[in-house]
């Protein structure tokens, strides 16, 4: 690999365009693919993608196009950052991914199939497991655009994958550990989205720091059993890929997914709470494969049925919320 490594972002949602600033600020010269030839010209020509980062500056190292074949071009790496549940279907659509490290920025469970993003891009992007890899950990896109110091946990099969993937987050304001938990990683990224939003619902209907506190740790709970049972590090979960990014991602009004909870919690519907985020939720998707994973294993885990009732089955908030914490008395 060169010194100055040539990297394609597929996806230029928030998240995908951000992290093409964060590869270009570490050393790479990128290409961020964008699906609409729109967006891809004012990337391309005015270092911007105002539908998702407004008011934000892409370094000049960052390319836009809406052509695959230009984007993976003579690439050292690819990183993906599509909807998952929109990723096999994409990936199905297009050449197999070119033999090269992977990284997924994907958070979420697969419906229908309770596969997990690494599990999706080797079946459906006809790639390598070995080269496929994933990073979490506390990654509000916006904090990370404004250039605000954060770490993350990059995991791959092995120790020699982990080092290229963590290699392309040099960029000053990010520190990128390593792992070869790749499950443990996926499993605590995707569960801690339904987490959050039982979390904002909570908030929504005006409940307190106790009652928050007392989710997110029960959510932490519910996401480590499931994680090991799948075979995941039970270390993983106290970390940045768990512990980390659950705190973000329930206690900051940047996460989409506790703002529809709170959307939810004020009396909104799903559907005009996703309306008012105006960004893809992932938790809403996630929070019924989560369920149906965890009942394949015999996994207890209440905060996720409770999401799923009110998001799938019509269940009122405010009773579900009240019902979590009013369960009997059993060992912690």
């Amino acid at each position: 690999m060169s010194t100055r490594p040539r990297l394609s972002v597929l996806g230029a949602g928030s998240w995908g365009t951000t992290f093409a600033g964060v590869l270009a600020d570490g050393g790479a010269d990128v290409t961020l693919w964008a699906r609409r030839e729109e967006v891809a010209r004012e990337i391309r020509e005015q270092h911007s993608n105002r539908g998702y980062l407004p008011d934000h500056r892409l370094p000049d190292a960052v390319h836009g196009t809406s052509h695959l074949e230009e984007a993976l071009e003579g690439a050292d790496g690819v990183v993906l950052a599509i909807p998952a549940q929109s990723l096999r279907a994409t990936l199905e659509q297009w050449p197999a991914l070119p033999d090269v490290p992977l990284l997924s920025l994907i958070k979420g469970i697969e419906r229908g199939t309770d596969a997990r993003i690494s599990e999706i891009i080797t079946a459906a992007g006809r790639a390598d497991p070995g080269l496929v890899g994933v990073l979490s950990g506390p990654n509000l896109s916006a904090e990370i655009a404004e250039r605000r110091p954060c770490a993350s946990v990059v995991a791959a099969p092995t120790q020699e994958i982990a080092d290229v993937l963590a290699s392309w987050c040099e960029a000053p304001y990010l520190r990128a550990y390593t792992s070869t938990d790749v499950t443990g990683v996926e499993i605590a990224g995707a569960v801690k989205n339904v987490v959050a939003i039982a979390v904002g619902a909570a908030t929504g209907l005006g409940h307190g720091h106790n009652t928050t506190a007392s989710l997110i740790t029960r959510g932490l709970a519910e996401i480590t059993r499931l994680g090991v049972a799948l075979g995941g590090r039970r270390e993983t979960f106290s970390g940045l890929a768990g512990m980390g990014d659950l705190v973000a991602t329930c206690a900051s009004p940047l996460s989409r997914n506790h703002r529809l909870g709170l959307a939810l919690g004020r009396g909104l519907d799903v559907e005009a709470a996703a309306a008012e985020v105006g960004q893809t939720a992932e938790g809403v998707a996630t929070a019924r494969a989560v369920a149906d994973l965890s009942a394949g294993l015999d996994v207890d885990m209440p905060i996720t049925r409770a999401v799923v009732a009110v998001v799938d089955e019509g269940a009122r908030i405010d009773e579900v919320t009240t019902a979590l914490l009013s369960r009997s008395i059993r060992p912690e």
